[in-house]
C-alpha cells in the first residue's frame, strides 16, 4: 500500500476532536456513551456523535469509532441498533475486538468498515489475515509487535496496519488487564471501559506471618512503582514506521488535556510531512521533541518497537505525570483593525506576562500581553475567572485556536 501514513488523534470530546482535526490530525477516534474502552473519557452522544462526522467529513477528514470492550451476555443488548446507527451516520469505521461484536456488526451494519482494536491482541500474519478473511479494513496490531515483525505481516498480508506511535502504555499484554476487576470487587472492569489504573498505585511488601505490617517496595527516596510504564514516544522513528508498512499512527489519549492532544498531534504533522516533503534529505528536528516535552507525560520510551523492553520500559519513580507547561488561555478569534484577540481562559494569566502561543499550523513563538478587557468592556489586570472570555491586546496577532502557553510555576 502505497497511500500516505495517517495520524490519528484521539477525541475524547468535541473540543477535542476540533483541535485534533485543526491541528493536523487525518482521522479522529472516539467513543460513544457505551461499548467502548474509556467510560470515563468525556465521549459522545448521539447527535454529537452525528455533528463530529459531518464536522470531520467537511473538512476532508474521518471519524472512527470505539466499540472495543470486550463484552458480557448482558452487554449485547442495543448493540445491533448502535452498529446500524454508526452505519446509517457514516461513521468511516468502527473499531471492535470481539469476535462475536465483528460478526453482528457485518450482519446488521455490512457498510460499516470494521478496524479490528488492539485488544484483540494481532500479533502474527496469520491471525491478520483471517481477520482481513472476514472483512476487516484495518487491524491495529498489538502494542508488543515490533517494527521488523510489522514489515513481515506486511509482506503477507494486503490490507491496512494501524500502530500505536505516541501515549501512555498499559502493563498487561495489550490491554487485557484484571487488575481493575480484583481491586473494587468486580465493580470497575478494565475490558468494559472501567478501568482504575492499578498499575500506577504504590505497592507495598507484607510478610505472611506478620500482618498488617507492610515494607515499602524501594528503588530511591521516592520509592518504586513496580507496574508502572513509561509512555511511548516515536517521533524520532518515523521513517522505520513508514518504511515498515505502517497505514496508520495512533496518539493515545482519549482522556488527555485539549492541550495535549493539540501539541502532540502538531509534533507528529510536522514529522510526517516533513518525511514526504524531503525523502532521503530527511532529518528528526530537535524542536519536535522538544514540543512533546511540554505535555503531561512520563519519561519516554520506543516500547517493544526495536526489542522486547527491560526494565528501562518502566518508570519506578512516581506514578503521576510531570506537567512541565500550564495551557492558560485559548484565542477564540481575531480582530485585525483592531489588532487583538478574543481569548477564552484556561488558567490565570495577566498583563505584562510573557507566553508562548503554538498555532493550528505548529508554529510557536511569545506573545506579550500589553492589555485585557472584559466582557462589561473594562480594563483588567489579570483574568482570574474560569472560562472567562476577555479582549487581548498583544505584540503579535494570533489565528483562531490558537494555544497559549508558559511553563508551570512561572505564573505563581
Amino acid at each position: 500500500m502505497t497511500q500516505k501514513l495517517e495520524l490519528l488523534a484521539p477525541a475524547g470530546t468535541m473540543e477535542k476532536m476540533k483541535m485534533a482535526l485543526l491541528y493536523g490530525a487525518d482521522a479522529v477516534y472516539l467513543a460513544g456513551k457505551g461499548f467502548g474502552l474509556r467510560a470515563y473519557g468525556g465521549n459522545f452522544s448521539r447527535e454529537e456523535m452525528e455533528e463530529a462526522v459531518k464536522y470531520a467529513h467537511n473538512l476532508g477528514k474521518k471519524v472512527y469509532v470505539t466499540v472495543n470492550i470486550i463484552p458480557r451476555n448482558e452487554d449485547l443488548a442495543g448493540m445491533d441498533e448502535y452498529l446500524k446507527f454508526l452505519q446509517d451516520i457514516h461513521v468511516d469505521a468502527a473499531l471492535i475486538s470481539d469476535l462475536g461484536v465483528f460478526s453482528l456488526c457485518r450482519e446488521v451494519a455490512p457498510n460499516l468498515p470494521i478496524h479490528v482494536s488492539t485488544q484483540a491482541s494481532s500479533a502474527n500474519w496469520r491471525t491478520v489475515k483471517v481477520w482481513k478473511d472476514l472483512g476487516a479494513s484495518r487491524v491495529v496490531l498489538a502494542r508488543e509487535v515490533s517494527v521488523k515483525e510489522m514489515a513481515d505481516i506486511r509482506k503477507k498480508v494486503d490490507i491496512e496496519l494501524e500502530v500505536f506511535g505516541h501515549g501512555a502504555m498499559c502493563i498487561s499484554w495489550s490491554g487485557r488487564c484484571l487488575l481493575s476487576n480484583f481491586f473494587t470487587n468486580g465493580r470497575r472492569q478494565s475490558n468494559r471501559g472501567e478501568c482504575i489504573q492499578a498499575c500506577r498505585f504504590r505497592y507495598s511488601v507484607m510478610e505472611e506471618s506478620r500482618p498488617g505490617q507492610y515494607w515499602p517496595v524501594e528503588e530511591d527516596d521516592h520509592g518504586t512503582y513496580i507496574f508502572n510504564s513509561k509512555d511511548l514516544c516515536m517521533i524520532d522513528h518515523i521513517p522505520e514506521l513508514i518504511e515498515g508498512g505502517a497505514s496508520s499512527l495512533k496518539i493515545e489519549g482519549r482522556m488527555k488535556s485539549v492541550y495535549y492532544v493539540a501539541a502532540v498531534t502538531a509534533a507528529y504533522r510536522k514529522a510526517i510531512d516533513a518525511y514526504y516533503a524531503e525523502g532521503g534529505a530527511y532529518r528528526v528536528r530537535p524542536e519536535w521533541r522538544e514540543e512533546l516535552e511540554k505535555v503531561s507525560h512520563r519519561p519516554y520510551t520506543t516500547a517493544f518497537a526495536f526489542q522486547n523492553p527491560d526494565h528501562s520500559a518502566q518508570e519506578y519513580v512516581k506514578s503521576q505525570p510531570e506537567q512541565p507547561y500550564d495551557f492558560v488561555g485559548l484565542i477564540l478569534s481575531e480582530d485585525q483593525r483592531n489588532h487583538t484577540n478574543r481569548v477564552q481562559q484556561r488558567n490565570h494569566f495577566r498583563v505584562g506576562e510573557i507566553l508562548e502561543y503554538l498555532t493550528p499550523k505548529g508554529q510557536v513563538g511569545l506573545i506579550k500581553v500589553e492589555g485585557l478587557v472584559n466582557g462589561d468592556g473594562e480594563a483588567v489586570e489579570k483574568a482570574p475567572h474560569p472560562l472567562e472570555e476577555l479582549t487581548l491586546k498583544g505584540d503579535v496577532l494570533l489565528p483562531a485556536f490558537t494555544i497559549l502557553r508558559r511553563r508551570a510555576g512561572n505564573g505563581k
